[in-house]
């Protein structure tokens, strides 16, 4: 898009009979150009480019993602047949002069034997092997998630400290043409000369107060490159606008009956695991049913075949305290498996539940604020500014008017700053349904 010229002047070019490695040269300048001037990924413009980083390069998810096909190539053997043995007899060895060559025997047999699992045991074997596997995929899914939302947090962090600096930044501002009022009014005899020093006394306390904020987004900069999986001083692209962290749009209880109903990767899997060990009790009760194993072999004596052999061979359950001891072991398994998921369902409720309020009464706060407070403070400096100005108020009255401005400002953007971390911790719990 950049160079729409280039082809147009190519073709003028050949037409003319230039030289061919001039029109090859100014076709490789079209290739390569674009990529050039592209610049170079750099996450913290908005979420989006925060959230792709992260899925992309964070190495625990590519870890996570490496077990969850490690464990997707589990099923396939895991109901495979035995490989099976071969084996070679040889009877009649001469004790005089002794030889493990088939022909210096009285016979040889050759067999070949192979083993059957029984009663479904294969299919058992690889459906716990398919519910584990895909109980590893959903395991990377729910890290995801928390990590999207620990990422998310410290993105809202970072814009917040750039917003609050910027309402300090405007104080600093203001109280510098509140100083120059102060010292014209001192000029003309009108003023104390003590306004204009207490001006300049709180502009140094607000650059402290800049200072502060400064080291907060440093250190919200730092624990987002820290998620991301890139250097604590990496770069990191200014944001360009607030954050979009919208809650559900349902109640409480529409959430709390979806994430019931394992919309979150975690409980998903849980509930793989807990159909895990289900099968894997039912693998280990069938124990008790004895598999085969089929043999075939073929018998020499000198150079010739001088029969065949089918042999059948069937397990004897001896072992029964053994296999009652499996099967009890598998079960209390399974009984594990499905407290997990219920504790895991409940602790997920009372965390959704808890940051649920947290962000509604964020919100209603944020909104408290914006609609009545910052408006009605504002107000109350312009008219103290005002009155100052024609000598109907101290300086005090007026510095006290500009403080309750911008601390509103502040209580403003710190109120959405703790709307938009909860909404991240809502966005985690729920998996991702907004």
């Amino acid at each position: 898009m950049g160079y729409p010229n280039v082809f147009p002047a190519r073709r003028d070019i050949a037409a003319n009979g230039a030289a061919p490695w001039l029109v090859l040269l100014l076709a490789s300048l079209w290739l390569v150009a674009p990529a050039a001037a592209s610049p170079t990924l750099i996450p913290g413009a908005d979420l989006d480019s925060v959230r792709a980083w992260l899925i992309e390069r964070n190495p625990e998810l590519r870890a996570l993602q490496a077990e969850a096909e490690a464990a997707q190539a589990r099923v396939l053997p895991a109901g495979a047949l035995p490989d099976p043995m071969a084996e070679v007899e040889l009877m009649g060895i001469d004790p005089d002069r002794p030889s493990l060559m088939p022909g210096n025997v009285d016979a040889t047999t050759w067999r070949v034997r192979q083993s059957f699992p029984m009663w479904g045991k294969r299919g058992l074997a690889r459906e716990v092997a398919r519910h584990e596997a895909s109980a590893a995929g959903l395991d990377r899914e729910a890290v995801a998630l928390d990590l999207l939302a620990r990422a998310e947090e410290a993105y809202v962090r970072f814009w917040h400290a750039r917003e609050a600096v910027a309402v300090l930044d405007r104080q600093i501002g203001l109280l510098g043409q509140l100083e120059e009022v102060a010292r014209t009014r001192y000029s003309l005899g009108i003023a104390a000369q003590q306004d204009s020093i207490r001006a300049q006394v709180a502009r140094t306390g607000l650059q402290r107060e800049r200072i502060a904020r400064l080291a907060a987004r440093a250190e919200a900069a730092a624990m987002l490159n820290a998620v991301l999986a890139r250097p604590v001083d990496a770069p990191l692209a200014e944001p360009a606008s607030e954050p979009e962290l919208p809650l559900p749009a349902e109640r409480l209880d529409q959430v709390l009956a979806m994430l019931a109903d394992a919309g979150h990767p975690a409980l998903q899997a849980s509930a793989a695991r807990t159909e895990a060990a289900e099968a894997a009790f039912e693998l280990q009760r069938r124990a008790r049913y004895p598999d085969l194993s089929l043999g075939f072999g073929v018998i020499q004596r000198d150079d010739r075949v001088e029969g065949y052999e089918v042999m059948l061979a069937v397990e004897i359950p001896l072992q029964q305290r053994a296999r009652r001891e499996r099967e009890r072991e598998a079960r209390l398994k399974g009984d594990a498996a499905r407290a997990r998921s219920d504790a895991l369902a409940a602790g997920l409720a009372g965390q959704l539940g808890q940051v649920w309020s947290q962000a509604r009464a964020a919100r209603d706060q944020r909104r408290l604020i914006e609609q009545t407070l910052v408006p009605q403070a504002q107000a109350n400096f312009e008219s103290a500014l005002a009155s100052y100005r024609v000598g109907e108020v101290d300086f005090g009255t007026l510095l006290e008017a500009l403080d309750a401005w911008q601390g509103a400002a502040l209580a403003q953007v710190g109120a959405r700053r703790d709307e938009l971390v909860a909404a991240a911790a809502v966005g985690a719990i729920t998996g991702g349904v907004r």
